[in-house]
């Protein structure tokens, strides 16, 4: 209970595409807003982008919001993240994490090199 698991991530070249899942092992799953950040190395976590309840869906960074689209599928109580045109500055651990509880993923790594 409590548990969330990411998976999805790996090497892409820039400009490529990746989609990140991110399965909940939670009572009441809908009814959370769920979030992606990440963490580069020598850098703060960040909110990446956030879903509430109702789907709506929000980035802190207007850039990220316009290649990257976050979503949930309540039936399977998962948490999706799509990335497209990834950069290299994109290169972190994405971590999911349900919002204003401490739970979190264990993080996947994303590297966006040529």
């Amino acid at each position: 209970q409590g548990q969330l698991v990411e998976s999805g991530g790996g090497l892409v070249q820039p400009g490529g595409s990746l989609r990140l899942s991110c399965t909940a092992s939670i009572n009441n799953f809908a009814n959370y807003a769920m979030g992606w950040f990440r963490q580069a190395p020598g850098k703060r976590r960040e909110l990446v982008a956030r879903v509430n309840n109702l789907g709506y869906q929000y980035y802190p960074d207007p850039e990220l919001g316009g290649r990257f689209a976050i979503s949930r599928d309540t039936t399977t109580k998962t948490l999706y993240l799509q990335m497209n045109n990834l950069k290299p500055e994109d290169t972190a651990v994405y971590y999911c994490h349900v919002i204003e509880t401490s739970y979190w993923g264990r993080g996947t790594q994303v590297t966006v090199s040529s």
